[in-house]
């Protein structure tokens, strides 16, 4: 009887330390909720007026990825996509080869059609050189490669890539030229996306809905490895995860990924259609906001 009411003492005090415990932690992160919510509600002040400063044409979505809350400034606005394509391309490639459609391992033939001026070293290969689609994915994402962008275009076919887009819900992200096909944008053929089909698009690889959760996994490891980080990353401390993309032609000057903090991860993308001779303070304009971001969350 005894070792019964100790029993239940000990029961009843266990539930009280621990009720006390639930009700510290609530209150303490209440507190957190409320302080982040306060520094959100400056960080999108200062945004507005960066995007004031700056005075030229831009999409932006920022997101915190816990909370939900967003910042947007023409997050539906048009804007000629330039590399900012190859992410929805990686993503409709990795899903076909989920689907059983092609294999990863498969190759591709390098055609002298194919090669690109700009960003990318298999320009420099001769015709009829080999390679894997995923290796051609890698370059065309972590170096920009446009040779390999159009060899994948050439393989998957416009219509295909185009029709995965649609699933993928990008509303206003096409592709109707391949890279560096100035030709046709002079004739006004172009690819065009926005600030918000972009964020999505990230927001499906981050939280592993692309599919499947290898799928996300695959596009979003690949997208670690960019090796071009003078806009998103550039103001970051050394050793901070990236994963994004870039996009830059005459006049337009993009980047957009997930950044990943301790305290937290969010997702930026910025779009830019800019008057200046080079791209120079659309980049300083990007690399700015997106330490701007991270210090909210410090």
């Amino acid at each position: 009887m005894m070792f019964k009411k100790i029993t239940i003492i000990l029961l009843l005090v266990g539930l009280a330390v621990t009720g006390s415990y639930l009700f510290i932690r609530h209150r303490r992160d209440q507190q957190i909720f409320r302080q982040r919510k306060a520094e959100w509600c400056e960080l999108e002040k200062s945004v507005k007026q960066d995007v004031n400063r700056f005075n030229q044409e831009c999409g932006i979505v920022i997101k915190d990825l816990k909370y939900g809350w967003e910042i947007t400034v023409n997050e539906d606005k048009l804007f000629p996509s330039a590399s900012m394509v190859k992410v929805p391309i990686m993503a409709s490639i990795v899903l076909a080869s989920r689907q059983g459609k092609l294999k990863l391992e498969d190759t591709v033939v390098l055609k002298n059609k194919d090669k690109a001026y700009g960003s990318g070293v298999l320009k420099e290969y001769a015709q009829g050189s080999r390679f894997n689609i995923d290796d051609l994915i890698e370059l065309m994402i972590t170096q920009s490669d446009n040779t390999a962008a159009n060899m994948l275009i050439d393989y998957m076919g416009f219509d295909n890539l185009n029709s995965y887009f649609k699933k993928f819900g990008l509303n206003n992200t096409n592709l109707a030229r391949k890279m560096m096909d100035f030709k046709s944008r002079d004739q006004g053929i172009e690819n065009f996306t926005s600030a918000r089909d972009l964020a999505n698009l990230l927001e499906k690889i981050y939280r592993h809905k692309l599919a499947s959760r290898q799928s996300s996994q695959i596009c979003l490891d690949i997208l670690k490895k960019q090796k071009i980080r003078d806009r998103i990353p550039r103001r970051l401390p050394s050793g901070t995860v990236v994963a994004n993309k870039t996009g830059l032609e005459r006049n337009i000057c993009h980047d957009a990924g997930i950044v990943f903090t301790p305290q937290g991860d969010f997702l930026i993308c910025v779009l830019t259609r800019h008057q200046y001779q080079y791209a120079r303070p659309a980049k300083i304009f990007i690399s700015r906001l997106a330490r701007e971001v991270y210090n909210c969350y410090q």
